[in-house]
């Protein structure tokens, strides 16, 4: 009898225990967040987009998808409920595309925003907003698989057209070229080979060549060192032979003054004195021309009278 209470009170015990754990898992896991809904509106396609799909604003999970049907209005159009938290930044320039979990295929709305209009997009039950759905990834790729496909279709083509039988030949000529040009370097670099062992020690009489003339560069630089010392002495001559020159000058100075003050002056008087002679030997000649019985017997004819002078007679008045 004493089993059966006891029995009784840890059913009992275990009953209120499961039900309390099931009140805690359902009390934090309810969703108690203030969604707010919005339309979606796609003229796309929305594979593996399905209902309770999560929304998320760049990322984030800010809600989900609750129905997805067409739209009775617009044919071809889906409208796609999502229910989105109130405290989301929903704003006139957000959109939405459509992006895939991994690998799983499984789509969910992916939300972001242009920026170009700030302002709030207001949203209720009884006015629900709308937002664009623009094309994803895949369907850009599905829109553009068609000039994708044309184009690589033209690269193939391309392809076998520069690949042909002429082409060929000719990428096998210009191989063969390259190939004669690589055994022509080759050989040259064979050829060569001994005049590049004979470059280090070319190099090395270069070197000390170099050495040999700075150390002449530097020993004429020295003060003194021979270069400078030479180009002393032939300085010292030449301040000898200045000197030299200037004691010539002042005597040819000397010489020059004596011959201008004392000689000239002789040579000066010499020839008047010359002159002089000259002048009487013209006479004696005159004379002798003249009347060359003066110089028998003496007396030299007088010569006749001048103006002024006692005797003189006018011509053609007669002396009386």
């Amino acid at each position: 009898m004493e089993n059966k209470p006891h029995a009784f009170w840890a059913g009992v015990f275990t009953i209120g225990l499961l039900a309390t754990i099931a009140l805690a898992v359902l009390f934090f896991s309810a969703d108690r967040a203030v969604r707010v809904p919005y339309d979606l509106i796609s003229r796309s396609s929305v594979t593996g987009l399905y209902p309770d799909a999560a929304v998320r604003y760049r990322g984030l999970d800010v809600g989900k998808v609750q129905s997805i049907h067409f739209d009775a209005n617009h044919p071809g159009q889906i409208r796609i409920r999502v229910l989105v938290d109130q405290k989301a930044p929903m704003t006139r320039s957000t959109f939405g595309t459509l992006a895939l979990q991994g690998v799983t295929g499984i789509a969910f709305v992916q939300l972001d925003d242009n920026g170009l209009d700030q302002s709030p997009l207001a949203s209720s039950d009884k006015s629900v907003a709308e937002i664009p759905l623009r094309p994803g990834l895949l369907d850009q790729l599905q829109r553009r698989g068609d000039v994708l496909l044309r184009k690589l279709d033209s690269i193939a083509t391309d392809v076998d057209q520069m690949l042909n039988e002429e082409n060929r030949k000719q990428v096998m000529a210009t191989v063969t070229s390259l190939q004669q040009a690589a055994d022509s370097v080759n050989t040259l670099a064979l050829q060569l080979q001994p005049a590049t062992k004979q470059l280090p020690g070319a190099v090395a009489d270069l070197q000390k060549t170099l050495q040999s003339t700075n150390q002449l560069i530097t020993s004429v630089n020295r003060p003194d060192g021979p270069f400078q010392t030479n180009l002393n002495k032939a300085g010292t001559a030449a301040a000898q032979a200045g000197q030299a020159l200037s004691s010539i000058d002042m005597s040819i100075q000397e010489l020059s003054a004596r011959v201008g003050y004392d000689t000239l002056p002789r040579v000066d008087s010499l020839t008047d004195d010359v002159r002089s002679a000259m002048r009487s030997v013209d006479r004696a000649a005159g004379t002798f021309s003249s009347s060359p019985r003066s110089v028998l017997f003496g007396g030299a004819p007088q010569p006749a009278p001048g103006p002024g002078e006692p005797g003189f007679a006018w011509p053609g008045t007669g002396a009386k």
